[in-house]
């Protein structure tokens, strides 16, 4: 017993067939689409089952489980369209304010014992200062490289 059943309507089904007789959009959409009429539960659509439907439009079962998915959830519009880019939120701990106290504690003196700054020695520095909460010697190097900065 599948979880999401795809029951079209008939201007739904139009819809995708004058869609699929347009021969212009992207290959995912024409994908999805096919996939929607072989899914298609209702009087008029033919009912294959997911493995029949992936061996026929050469797609994964999870593909279909994913459209149906989509259908039920988010609606016949969505499955069709292009998902909405979102750009990741960026988690840097060094701002520019941050930058500059970093490059000047670099560019100071190194602590006693010591014949230079370590990448290390620098990120343990800027923690033990409050500067920061915690940070990785990987970010501290990074943001030297990016700000071309030698440490010798």
């Amino acid at each position: 017993m599948k979880k999401y059943n795809v029951l079209l309507s008939m201007d739904e089904r139009a819809t995708i067939k004058k869609l699929m007789t347009s021969g212009r959009g992207p290959a995912r959409m024409f994908t999805r689409a096919r996939i929607l009429l072989k899914a298609d539960q209702s009087d008029d659509g033919p009912g294959w089952s997911d493995e029949r439907i992936s061996e026929a439009l050469d797609v994964t079962v999870q593909t279909i489980e994913r459209v149906r998915k989509q259908l039920v959830e988010e609606g016949f519009d969505a499955v069709l369209s292009r998902r909405e880019y979102k750009q990741k939120v960026s988690r840097k701990k060094i701002d520019g304010d941050m930058e500059a106290r970093l490059i000047a504690l670099s560019c100071s003196d190194p602590p006693k014992g010591r014949a230079r700054w370590t990448l290390r020695l620098l990120a343990e520095t800027v923690v033990e200062l409050g500067y920061v909460e915690n940070i990785s010697h990987e970010a501290i190097r990074q943001t030297l490289k990016k700000t071309n900065l030698s440490r010798g």
